[in-house]
C-alpha cells in the first residue's frame, strides 16, 4: 500500500449535494431522536441517527483522503517512465491529474472538464491551476475546457488516460461516447484507467468490444474498504491501432 502524502492543494467535496442532503439527514434524524426521547423517555432512534452520521463521515473520509490512497497505489501500479502525455477525463480540481503529473518529468498531464459544481465543489479551471501551484507541478499541466463526449483532441494524442468518478456524470448513452472518445484519442499500445461508483462493467463489454486487449475490472485492495462501491477498470490499446 503506497504511504499516504497529504496534499498541499484545496480539492473539494465531491457531489457536494449528495454530501448536503446526507448531512440534512443526519441533523432531521436527531431532531426525531431527540423529541422521542423528551416525549416518551425511549431511545431507538439514537441508532438510526447513528448510522447516518457513519455514511456522512465515511463520505467525507473517501472524497478529502480515501480516493487519494486508491489512486496513489494505482499510479504507482502502473511504474510510468515519467516520458508519457497523460490525460485525465473529468479532471474536476486537479486530485488525480496533479498526482499523476508529480511522476513526470519530461511528460505532460492533461485535463479536460466542463467544471461544473454540481460534481465538485468549486469546480473551476482557476481552482485547478492554483492546486497545480501548491503541489509544485504547475508547469507539467495543461487544462481544457470540453465534454468528455467530444474530446477536443487528435486521434492518438496519449499514453495514459485515466478517469476517476467522472463519467457516471454524463447522462444517459453519452457515457458510451465517452469510451469511444477515451480510445480514440489513446495512442497504440497506451493504457487506460477508470475508477468509477457505476457503469464500469458495461464499459468493460464495450472496450472488448472495441478490440481493447487485457480489459480487467477489480475493486481496490481489501484493505481500501471505503473504496468498496468503486469499479477499477482498465485497457490496452493495441499496438497496431486496430
Amino acid at each position: 500500500m503506497s504511504q499516504y502524502v497529504p496534499r498541499r492543494g484545496s480539492y473539494g467535496i465531491d457531489a457536494p449535494y449528495a454530501f448536503a442532503f446526507i448531512s440534512f439527514l443526519v441533523f432531521l434524524e436527531l431532531a426525531l431522536a431527540i423529541d422521542e426521547a423528551v416525549t416518551s423517555g425511549r431511545f431507538r432512534l439514537f441508532s438510526a441517527v447513528f448510522f447516518v452520521f457513519m455514511i456522512a463521515a465515511l463520505y467525507l473520509h473517501f472524497t478529502l483522503r480515501g480516493k487519494f490512497l486508491v489512486w496513489a497505489e494505482l499510479l504507482d501500479q502502473l511504474n510510468l517512465r515519467g516520458d508519457e502525455r497523460i490525460l485525465d477525463m473529468g479532471c474536476g480540481r486537479g486530485a488525480v491529474l496533479l498526482m499523476a503529473a508529480q511522476r513526470l518529468t519530461t511528460g505532460r498531464a492533461v485535463g479536460v472538464d466542463l467544471w461544473r459544481g454540481f460534481d465538485q465543489s468549486g469546480n473551476s479551471a482557476d481552482a485547478t491551476r492554483r492546486n497545480a501551484v501548491a503541489e509544485g507541478v504547475a508547469e507539467r499541466i495543461e487544462l481544457h475546457s470540453g465534454d468528455m463526449s467530444a474530446l477536443p483532441f487528435e486521434d492518438n494524442s496519449f499514453d495514459l488516460i485515466v478517469s476517476s468518478l467522472a463519467i457516471h456524470n454524463i447522462p444517459g448513452s453519452a457515457r458510451a461516447k465517452a469510451i469511444d472518445e477515451a480510445v480514440r484519442v489513446l495512442r497504440p499500445g497506451g493504457r487506460l484507467m477508470i475508477v468509477d461508483v457505476r457503469g464500469t462493467r458495461r464499459h468493460q463489454g464495450q472496450l472488448i468490444r472495441l478490440g481493447m486487449l487485457d480489459v480487467s475490472r477489480r475493486r481496490p485492495g481489501w484493505h481500501q474498504w471505503w473504496g468498496g462501491l468503486l469499479g477499477v477498470l482498465q485497457a490496452t490499446k493495441p499496438s497496431n491501432g486496430k
